[in-house]
């Protein structure tokens, strides 16, 4: 019998009738020469059809591969295979003495599904994930092996590519000496009157959280790196009791907070690695845009919350450093994030979605390449200066489209 193939949250299934699991790279070489079309499912965290291969092709999981990661302590970097999870890299890292400058909110996603999509922690001085990528290796449409490194020209095109060019199934990372994190949760940060640079710029990263249903925010959490100043936090009252960003859900599920110090890995997400986060009963979206619209924009949605409240869960605020990933959502400009987590009501959802598109639209906003968004292609192709190239590199490494599904084909190639 045929297994009904899902994302995490349930809200796409897949049309490709098995998963395949290869147990070695020359068994997916041969698997990816001799198919039509090819993607790569990752961790499964994503909200829309970016890992959609279509009736007649082949989706693919790296889970079966030997998990390596080969830390050099002396060049301070990391080579991990494409179907390894950020909590099982940073484990290992940390064992070395060293660490990721970041992580995202959850550890349980993939390193390859992560930076090829424009995934990203919090801090004004952080990049996207993709930041620490110095090189690339993947299989490409006729099963060669390629590798692309910073410095060569079609390097910033490579790693947040959307699965486009070919099956990662290495990155090599950059990584600096380990470091402590302490973490504390404030309440009740008015909107009115914010200092909006101030406090993005008050820890290492910061997240604001909100559920629309007034102005201002509910939770902040700083994520402090206990080798730089402790600036303090005047604006809002610390926590009392541990706090979960989305109400009702247990605090257990979360990383320490009240100040203990502890490994970069373990304060840095916002869930612990042997939980949960939650069951998956949500659909999520993100726009990015840039930092210096931040305040305008969050006034500007605080104008829409009695329609944005009834079907949100919690509303997550950071920021991101600009990076040079020409399909990266942070690509040149210093960036904030605004991420909604919705109910699991696509109806209910999806007109919601719109309203806030068309109000963050004068911002030039960017969606998550992996989250819920309805912006046109049309619209999204002026947003990303650096999208002929990619365009190019793309048709170099797979001239027949192998890698290009519906989802990516819409944005890249426009119909004329």
């Amino acid at each position: 019998m045929t297994e009904t193939l899902t994302n995490w949250a349930g809200n796409i299934t897949y049309t490709a009738k098995e998963l395949h699991r290869p147990h070695s790279l020359d068994a997916l070489a041969t698997l990816v020469a001799d198919s039509r079309k090819v993607r790569v499912l990752g961790s499964g965290h994503s909200f829309n059809e970016i890992a959609e291969p279509g009736d007649d092709g082949v989706l693919l999981s790296l889970t079966a591969l030997p998990p390596a990661v080969d830390v050099d302590t002396t060049a301070r970097t990391v080579r991990v295979a494409g179907g390894v999870r950020y909590a099982e890299l940073a484990r290992q890292v940390h064992e070395h003495g060293l660490a990721l400058h970041n992580m995202a909110s959850l550890p349980h996603i993939s390193v390859a599904g992560s930076v090829a999509t424009g995934t990203h922690g919090s801090g004004v001085t952080n990049g996207s994930l993709a930041s620490a990528v110095r090189e690339v290796e993947l299989i490409t449409s006729d099963g060669s092996t390629v590798t692309i490194a910073r410095g060569e020209d079609r390097f910033d095109g490579a790693v947040t590519s959307l699965g486009a060019l070919g099956v990662v199934t290495a990155l090599t990372l950059d990584l600096e000496p380990d470091f402590e994190v302490s973490q504390q949760v404030f309440t009740e940060l008015p909107l009115e009157g914010l200092d909006f640079e101030a406090v993005a710029a008050s820890a290492y990263s910061v997240s604001l959280f909100t559920d629309w249903g007034q102005p201002g925010f509910r939770q902040v959490w700083l994520k402090r790196r206990t080798d730089q100043p402790n600036p303090g936090f005047p604006w809002a009252e610390p926590a009392t009791e541990a706090a979960h960003p989305v109400p009702g859900m247990p605090a257990r599920n979360c990383t320490q907070q009240f100040g203990v110090p502890g490994p970069w890995h373990e304060r840095l997400p916002h869930f612990r690695a042997e939980f949960t986060p939650s069951s998956g009963a949500e659909l999520q979206s993100e726009y990015l845009l840039p930092r210096a619209d931040a305040l305008s924009a969050l006034h500007a949605l605080d104008a829409i919350r009695e329609t944005v409240a009834p079907v949100l869960q919690v509303c997550e605020v950071r920021t991101v450093a600009a990076d040079r990933q020409w399909l990266s959502p942070a690509y040149g400009r210093d960036t904030v994030a605004l991420h909604f987590t919705w109910v699991e009501d696509t109806a209910a959802v999806l007109p919601v979605v719109r309203r806030v598109e068309a109000t963050l639209d004068i911002f030039d906003a960017r969606p998550h390449w992996g989250k819920v968004f309805t912006v046109p292609s049309a619209v999204l192709r002026e947003r990303y200066p650096r999208l002929d190239d990619f365009r190019s590199l793309a048709q170099s490494l797979d001239p027949a489209g192998k890698f290009t599904n519906a989802f990516v084909g819409d944005f890249l190639h426009p119909i004329s």
